[in-house]
């Protein structure tokens, strides 16, 4: 009961609670179907109850929130219904239509007690968000830009956006890494979220990470390993879609799932069901490449193989010709080198004869005249014999009167005759003086006479001129 304090009338906040709870419960007596965004399930394993945290935005601003329980029987019963009809459980971060009852507790305060959940609704959320980002991206005109995207004949180094410990990453990998015709390709991870209220911002952040090394890249493959459509809602996302539709290089998705197609699927450049499928992708442009290579090669190989054949037999026919051509033309040679060297032998045996017959009448000639010269150059050796005895003496004579006259002028020039006719030689320093340059004053001189030797000192010098 309420109290009396300085005239003023005091209620407990028991009381006051009881109140609100008598009238919530008066007041809203039946279950109701509400909207909202569940931004936290708020699952407990070990009692089996959630406490979903709900609200409701506009223009990104939360207007409303309140708490809410979904009590264990009741969770598993909608879980079921999700898992059947969704493929996914109850998470996070989905737009709800729920069946609830108003609760008000004085201590917990107030709640609403979820007591069904319609997958439905959630389902035609995601189409709804689906249907208006494909309208957005038609109206800008970005819709088919990374399908237009000219690319390289292979595509053979990939930047892949995935979760790390993915299972259909791995499976990709598997797949690309273990190919039976040992195709190389070049692949390096950038980890992203691929669900979740995270997820756009994750993988809008690493697609701008792989813009700034753009230059070593081929493709983006986007990989996931499978899931519902409420886990792939980020891929219906309008700012995620324009991001890839935008991407300067093909972006090739393997999201792993067989229901709805997202949008981010609908508008890369390549989609496949599976991370598997997506590398089988892969490898099959490198077989679209190597096949007819291969049967060109083939088509080389046949086409040069039967030209070589069909050369080689010319050439064997071309051989053959040559041959009896060749052999025609030794057989015709043949003749004619032994025609000619009959007539060679035939003409040198003339010839032969002819001078033989000319040396003999050389020889004979020339016995002839040897004769008669023998008769002439012998008589005339006898008088030259004759006249050079008589040259002979006379020379000898006039020449031994001129030796005899040369000896007595040897014998008059020699130094000691000379010397004895009264002159004498001077030397200096044991050199000959033959004129006055040699000498000065004051120097020793050695006179040589006939009968002695005089030393003497150059007292002066004069030079005697020609004229005197």
């Amino acid at each position: 009961m309420p109290e009396e304090v300085d005239k003023k009338t005091v209620f407990s906040l028991f009381e006051v609670t009881r109140s609100i709870q008598r009238t919530l419960s008066e007041r809203y007596t039946s279950a109701f179907w509400v909207k909202a965004e569940m931004s936290k399930l708020n699952y407990y394993s070990h009692s089996g109850h959630c406490y979903p945290e709900l609200v409701e935005k506009h223009d990104g601003k939360i207007i409303a929130q309140v708490k809410s329980n979904l009590w264990k029987d009741d969770y598993q019963a909608v879980n079921e219904k999700f898992l059947n009809v969704l493929h996914e459980p109850l998470k996070d971060g989905i737009k709800i239509l729920f069946l609830a009852r108003i609760s008000f507790d004085p201590v917990y305060g107030l709640a609403l007690r979820i007591i069904d959940i319609d997958p439905a609704f959630t389902l035609g959320d995601l189409e709804k968000e689906k249907q208006e980002t494909i309208k957005k991206l038609k109206e800008k005109g970005v819709f088919s830009k990374n399908k237009a995207l000219k690319v390289p004949l292979l595509l053979q180094r990939i930047a892949i956006i995935s979760v790390e410990t993915s299972k259909g990453y791995a499976d990709f990998l598997n797949v690309l890494d273990t190919n039976p015709w040992s195709y190389k390709f070049f692949h390096f991870l950038f980890p992203s979220l691929l669900q979740g209220e995270k997820a756009v911002e994750s993988i809008t952040r690493q697609l701008e990470r792989i813009k700034k090394v753009i230059g070593h890249f081929d493709a983006v493959a986007i990989i996931r390993g499978g899931g519902g459509d409420i886990g792939l809602s980020c891929f219906n996302n309008f700012d995620l879609a324009t991001v890839v539709a935008l991407f300067p290089i093909p972006v090739i998705t393997g999201i792993g799932h067989t229901t709805n197609e997202t949008v981010v699927e609908m508008i890369s450049y390549s989609n496949a069901i599976t991370p598997t499928k997506l590398a089988e992708y892969l490898l099959q442009i490198f077989h679209n490449f190597s096949v007819p290579v291969h049967k060109a090669e083939e088509k080389i190989s046949e086409k040069s193989k039967r030209t070589i054949k069909d050369e080689k037999e010319k050439l064997q026919s071309e051989v053959k010709l040559f041959r009896s051509v060749t052999e025609n033309i030794l057989i015709e040679h043949r003749n004619q080198i032994k025609r000619q060297v009959q007539r060679i032998q035939q003409y040198s045996i003339f010839l032969v004869k002819m001078q033989k017959e000319y040396i003999d009448n050389l020889i004979n000639n020339t016995k002839r005249g040897v004769s008669a010269l023998y008769v002439t150059m012998n008589s005339e050796i006898r008088h030259l014999s004759a006249n050079l005895k008589k040259d002979s003496i006379v020379q000898l004579s006039r020449i031994k009167m001129l030796l005899t006259g040369v000896e007595n002028n040897v014998a008059n020039m020699s130094p000691r005759n000379v010397l004895k006719r009264g002159y004498s030689i001077t030397l200096a320093n044991g050199i000959s003086v033959k004129n006055i340059k040699q000498v000065k004053e004051n120097d020793l001189i050695e006179t040589i006479v006939f009968d002695g030797k005089i030393n003497s000192v150059v007292k002066s010098i004069k030079k005697q001129h020609h004229n005197e």
